[in-house]
């Protein structure tokens, strides 16, 4: 999109705006996202969204003004939020707490690669013709089809809908205040990043590979920090992950010093391996502690809050790298992580949390019967415990059982 809209002409100031435009929507999105699941379930409203947003990738085909591209944008990021809210609700509300983590980070890997693959593209078409786009509106389209023919049954619908900031953070603050931090650090990081290796001196297709390397670094660590994050508390990995980012970030400072352009690279893989996987710890650990009907409203809360920070963070790096020079980008993102592993430190010194406990969950085809989804090893101790399930209180670490429900 950037690509075409230079080529029509329009400014970087109005690329900008359309960027503003992105995070806008986004933000609107997660607010609207649990009351539309809520009302038709999660297959429904994946399929009207998918089929949406691929009639507005088609419509970017004919924007030429500022204000016609700021518009799709702003709906087509008010669409993914409400897409991103259905996926992660789904997989947190199926996932068992003993295995939310690694499941997640499948999940993350397969976006890592798209991340990683989808730039590649740009170079089997032409920029100014229209292909590009009727390919992404024809993958979007194709991928209604797993969704409208699975066999498995969706979560039961949400019952609590609305994004409440101060009551997620009442349960989980390492959570909410986790995926703000994420935003305000991966946001300026990911725009910048090619600015920044062409103002130390990279040419343009090394500075580009400096975000092939972020992506290929936080796709090389998601899944053992999901497993690493399944067999302890959950902030200690938060923490330890934001405190590895402050040094990556100076030895990224450091490398861009000595203009050791090796270093470089595998230092922006290094950040990528941390600061990239933070917010999939932080919705695993969310998930943990409330009920599972409240798990949509928590991803779109958790959506919210990094949504927030994405679109405040670019500003403030941008503000960094003006009054300090290049250099400004990662001094931002070592203060921002430091801040955020004491904050972490802090809760963990004040509240104790075991690490999570459970078996696979139970995923059975959709049929005429009820259909049980309640884990097994969950099941067991509740029948043991009736009192014992998860309370947005926080007291219980062991997510309330969900009754049975039956298929249409």
């Amino acid at each position: 999109m950037p690509l075409r809209m230079q080529a029509d002409g329009l400014p970087i100031s109005a690329i900008g705006i359309v960027a503003a435009a992105y995070g806008l929507g986004f933000s609107s999105g997660c607010f609207l996202a649990p009351l539309f699941i809520r009302h038709v379930g999660y297959i429904r409203a994946f399929a009207s969204l998918a089929a949406i947003v691929a009639v507005l990738v088609l419509a970017m085909t004919q924007a030429h003004s500022t204000l016609a591209w700021a518009l799709l944008r702003g709906a087509s990021g008010m669409t993914f939020a409400c897409i991103f809210t259905v996926t992660d609700g789904w997989i947190s509300a199926r996932a068992n707490s003993s295995q939310r983590g690694r499941i997640l980070s499948i999940y993350m890997m397969c976006t890592k690669i798209a991340l990683m693959l989808s730039p590649l593209g740009i170079a089997f078409g032409n920029i100014r013709m229209d292909g590009l786009f009727m390919a992404v509106s024809a993958v979007l389209s194709l991928s209604l089809v797993p969704i409208a023919a699975t066999s498995t049954a969706e979560p039961p619908a949400p019952r609590t809908v609305r994004i409440r900031v101060r009551a997620l953070f009442s349960v989980v603050p390492s959570a909410v205040i986790g995926a703000f931090a994420v935003g305000l650090i991966n946001g300026p990081v990911i725009a910048i990043t090619p600015v920044f290796g062409v103002s130390i001196g990279l040419s343009q297709d090394k500075a580009a590979a400096l975000l092939f390397a972020l992506q290929a670094g936080s796709l090389l660590m998601q899944w053992p920090l999901g497993w690493l994050s399944d067999h302890s508390d959950r902030r200690i990995v938060i923490a330890g992950l934001a405190g590895a980012t402050c040094l990556v970030s100076i030895g990224i400072l450091l490398a861009s010093m000595y203009e050791a352009q090796t270093l470089l690279l595998f230092a922006f893989a290094a950040w990528g391996g941390t600061a990239l996987c933070i917010y999939s710890v932080c919705v695993a650990h969310a998930c943990d502690i409330v009920e599972p009907d409240q798990i949509v409203s928590t991803v779109g809360t958790l959506l919210f809050s990094w949504a927030t920070g994405v679109t405040i963070g670019p500003l403030l790096g941008a503000m960094a790298m003006d009054m300090i020079g290049p250099d400004g980008l990662f001094v931002y993102s070592a203060i921002v992580s430091i801040i955020l592993m004491i904050f972490v430190l802090l809760r963990i010194r004040r509240r104790r949390r075991d690490p999570v406990k459970g078996g696979f969950a139970d995923i059975a085809p959709s049929s005429s019967a009820a259909v049980s989804l309640t884990p097994r090893a969950e099941a067991a101790h509740a029948a043991a415990s009736p009192g014992a399930g998860g309370s947005p209180s926080g007291q219980s670490e062991t997510p309330a059982t969900v009754k049975p429900i039956t298929s249409p």
